[in-house]
């Protein structure tokens, strides 16, 4: 009898928390030259992309197994989205971002935001430059990472205006997060791990302006100008990013 209830818990175990709303884990995506793809006029694949500079895809976006969390098995590939001198939109602001393409509610109800991030020790992002990451236009809920004027390594979690949380960005240490939002209730929770540990939550819930069209949330990067501009290329990687409501599925093992 012991048996068969340890085999049920294991089963259970390997089963989805959440039910998954989008999927932006580039697992269908063969390079990311297929970004290219999507238009307004052909509004095709996972993500919008419009949000870059004036060179080709590959020098924003790329896709390899490297770059993701080898934790994650529910995960063929990762991005690394890099942010140049020539990564400007609209702006003097450097910027690389993806948007999910999709009419799934991915704004409704209490919704779970997924990723994992990380830098290297190769186009190592400025620590004097302010980086708006993984965020809402509105800016209820992102990571930042840096400050114009003064050097701050730290990566930090804001909601509602403050920062929340923060930790050293060290190389090569993925950061796996989870935005919990209830868009109902106005509130946003910060769920985090690193390496293949389990999401605990670590901040929040914190009160704030949840507002979303469903299409304004940017997988990427933004840098602001500053007094210290670095003129050198950054490396930012990306992965297991998806979108899902129901209970919040806590492993770094995605789901399949």
């Amino acid at each position: 009898m012991l048996g068969k209830v340890a085999l049920l818990n294991a089963l259970a175990s390997t089963v989805s928390a959440g039910t998954i709303l989008w999927d932006g884990r580039f697992n269908n995506m063969t390079t990311s030259a297929d970004l290219d793809n999507w238009s307004w006029s052909n509004q095709v694949g996972p993500y919008q992309y419009y949000i870059h500079g004036t060179e080709n895809v590959t020098e924003y976006v790329n896709l390899d197994s490297s770059y993701k969390n080898p934790a994650d098995n529910g995960t063929t590939q990762g991005a690394k989205i890099t942010i140049d001198s020539t990564a400007k939109w609209n702006s003097d602001m450097w910027r690389t971002e993806l948007i999910p393409q999709t009419t799934a509610a991915i704004n409704k109800e209490t919704v779970y935001y997924h990723f994992s991030i990380k830098r290297s020790s190769t186009n190592v992002p400025t620590a004097t430059n302010e980086h708006q990451i993984c965020f809402f236009e509105s800016h209820f809920t992102e990571l930042k990472y840096g400050e114009s004027g003064s050097s701050n390594t730290n990566l930090q979690w804001y909601a509602g205006g403050q920062s929340q949380w923060k930790v050293d960005l060290e190389a090569d240490v993925w950061h796996n997060v989870a935005y919990e939002i209830d868009f109902s209730s106005g509130t946003v929770t910060f769920w985090h791990s690193t390496g293949a540990d389990e999401l605990t939550k670590t901040a929040g819930p914190i009160t704030a302006s949840t507002s979303s069209n469903g299409a304004d949330w940017h997988l990427g990067v933004l840098r602001l100008p500053g007094s210290s501009d670095s003129t050198d290329a950054e490396d930012w990687y990306f992965s297991g990013v998806y979108i899902e409501s129901g209970s919040l599925t806590t492993s770094v093992n995605s789901p399949a």
